[in-house]
């Protein structure tokens, strides 16, 4: 039987070594939004503080910085509202997809 290797735990010393945000930049998903999406996130950038906590959460890396606040790359946004439920300063809103 094959067990895992055990490891001594090293507490993360700096934010970066924390294994958190998304695994590949946005635009490399292969497919894009296939129009299920039913709300869409929308950023108050007056509201906006550019502490990146949407980027670090969002699971599909979608949201990219834009002149130190963010930004939604919308094609590849499934609509979870994980950064607008994430978002202490609630500059993220959750609003109903406009279906043409």
């Amino acid at each position: 039987m094959i067990k895992p290797t055990l490891r001594n735990y090293k507490r993360p010393v700096y934010i970066t070594d924390y294994p958190t945000g998304p695994n590949c930049e946005s635009g490399h998903l292969v497919d894009k939004n296939s129009g299920w999406r039913t709300f869409r996130p929308t950023i108050n950038l007056d509201l906006c503080k550019g502490c990146l906590r949407c980027y670090l959460l969002c699971p599909d890396g979608v949201i990219f910085k834009s002149n130190s606040k963010v930004d939604v790359d919308y094609d590849f946004c499934k609509g979870c509202g994980i950064c607008a439920h994430e978002c202490k300063f609630k500059a993220i809103t959750m609003t109903k997809e406009d279906k043409e």
